[in-house]
């Protein structure tokens, strides 16, 4: 993959993949599955974000000098799902489906909506204005 868009938009794919497999567990009702599910789902998602914040956005940043523009919306987003994430995890613990399946879906939500922001206008933004930085960001993000 030889552009930031396709392969972070890829990696989106993946983890929505993850995702559908845990609700799958949870439907279910495979607690044990579901335990493993989420820790992967939660390790990819969180390894998603990792690259985004660590490479792909300082470097945005520092050749674009937008600091407090889209990646800093998308940071904040990040948050907001790292807090669904936990609240995911304790329901698994709590075998709550019915509280799972609503935060899911607020989750299932958020990441539309920002995958949509990313893939549409980010990930656009940061190919066109990287230019010869794209392979050595590429290389540093699969390096985490």
């Amino acid at each position: 993959m030889s552009t930031i868009s396709s392969f972070l938009t890829a990696d989106h794919r993946a983890c929505d993949e993850e995702f559908a497999n845990l609700e799958n567990a949870v439907a279910s009702l495979n607690w044990e599955e579901a335990k493993v599910k989420m820790e992967k789902f939660a390790s990819d998602l969180l390894h998603h974000f990792e690259m985004e914040e660590k490479v792909m956005f300082p470097t945005f940043e520092e050749v674009t000098g937008m600091r407090e523009g889209p990646t800093m919306i998308m940071t904040m987003e990040h948050n907001q799902m790292r807090q669904l994430l936990n609240s995911l995890k304790e329901d698994l613990e709590k075998k709550d489906k019915n509280h799972f399946f609503g935060v899911s879906e607020s989750l299932m939500m958020l990441m539309q909506q920002h995958n949509m922001k990313e893939e549409q206008m980010l990930y656009r933004m940061a190919d066109a204005h990287l230019g010869g930085l794209v392979s050595q960001v590429l290389d540093n993000m699969k390096a985490i």
